[in-house]
């Protein structure tokens, strides 16, 4: 049974290309490995036993390097291509085995796709590259044009209906290739390697738009990418495959620190993960550093150089150190800024340089969380 936050999900699907997808089934499912698989029988297993959902509203990006199976899978989701065995679900509802009428109407309704290639009609005007899914739904030429007109003006051009893909640049093309998939207003965008033959200028604009429309729209959009940079900026959450499998799936926080192998290690070797993680990451909670503000001098422990003072609610109070706690003296936090459990890490690193203790990270009712260390810091950003 899915939940309700959940679109989409997949239950161990398969996808065998072949003539004899039975035989390649029987050994993946004995043991074989795909190289084993395709050796023996010439059967190429694209996609192996997936099994994952995507949440309502969320962008959800499927990477992996080439003959990983990420293309595949996506045009599962809209059964381009058929799956071996498995079961898709959409919004609860089981769309494998749908008649293809019914498979015609959830493409039409609740799946738009953008492809790397803008695959525009030349010799249509751009009103009517955008209304053509449309036109051929038998969609009244006065709406199809509203909702054209409507679905350009989000992507940022509107007045633009009666030129010619030819008059546009690549990244104005690939708006309107964006455009005619809102034009139908789906609840899931797919996209595949949409902004991948683009300038990187142009991409990361594409990027943003993407991000701007998903945040007004709370669109679902599963994206298809190679490209780690692209998958940080954008996704809510990455799932990584290798080989046909999906290895792994979480945040951009959750796959950097705890990468489930080398495979996936490798795709962040050389990002700088200080851009990515928090400091909730990273920050330690260690109870022997904290102290009760209770009207009276709290005592450090022995070997313990400063104490963090909490209030009520965990408020942090201050910070005393061992020579200033004879003094009766705090050191006041209200003059550093603060750092939250959600504070980018690079954002830490000059306040962590400049403070005598360990920085002291608060959620945003201030309460007190833990500490980052210098050599904490240190440790998490060589890791990576």
């Amino acid at each position: 049974m899915s939940s309700p936050d959940e679109i989409i999900s997949v239950k161990n699907i398969y996808k065998i290309f072949g003539a004899n997808t039975t035989l390649a089934m029987n050994m993946l499912k004995g043991g074989s490995s795909k190289k084993d698989v395709f050796e023996k029988t010439g059967q190429v297993a694209g996609v192996l036993d997936a099994n994952f959902s995507v949440k309502r509203g969320e962008i959800f990006v499927i990477m992996g390097l080439s003959g990983s199976g990420k293309s595949t899978m996506v045009r599962l989701f809209n059964r381009l291509i058929e799956p071996t065995s498995g079961s898709i679900f959409l919004n609860g509802q089981e769309i494998t085995g749908l008649s293809d009428k019914a498979l015609l109407d959830v493409r039409r309704k609740e799946m738009g796709m953008v492809f790397q290639s803008f695959a525009l009609m030349p010799h249509m005007s751009v009103l009517e590259n955008t209304a053509f899914g449309l036109e051929i739904s038998g969609v009244s030429e006065a709406e199809r044009h509203r909702r054209a007109r409507e679905a350009l003006a989000q992507v940022g051009l509107a007045g633009q209906d009666h030129c010619f893909p030819h008059q546009l640049s690549g990244g104005m093309q690939q708006r309107v290739g964006l455009a005619r998939a809102l034009a139908n207003d789906p609840s899931i965008l797919l996209m595949d390697e949409a902004f991948s033959a683009l300038d990187p200028l142009i991409r990361s604009e594409m990027q943003g738009e993407l991000i701007r429309l998903q945040a007004e729209q709370k669109r679902t959009i599963i994206f298809i990418s190679h490209d780690i940079e692209e998958a940080i900026r954008i996704g809510h959450r990455i799932a990584i495959m290798e080989g046909g499998r999906v290895v792994q799936i979480g945040t951009p926080q959750e796959l950097i620190s705890q990468p489930a192998n080398d495979y996936v290690r490798t795709f962040f070797k050389g990002f700088d993960s200080s851009r990515v993680l928090k400091a909730g990451d990273v920050a330690r909670l260690e109870p022997q550093i904290t102290c009760r503000a209770n009207g009276k001098l709290p005592q450090l422990a022995d070997g313990i150089d400063y104490g963090y003072v909490l209030g009520e609610h965990d408020r942090l109070v201050g910070v005393v150190d061992r020579a200033g706690a004879g003094q009766q003296a705090y050191l006041n936090l209200h003059e550093q800024q603060p750092v939250y459990l959600d504070t980018p890490l690079h954002e830490v690193l000059d306040i962590a340089a400049h403070l005598p203790y360990p920085v002291p990270v608060l959620d945003r009712d201030g309460a007190f969380k833990g500490t980052l260390s210098k050599n904490q810091l240190l440790q998490t950003l060589s890791r990576h």
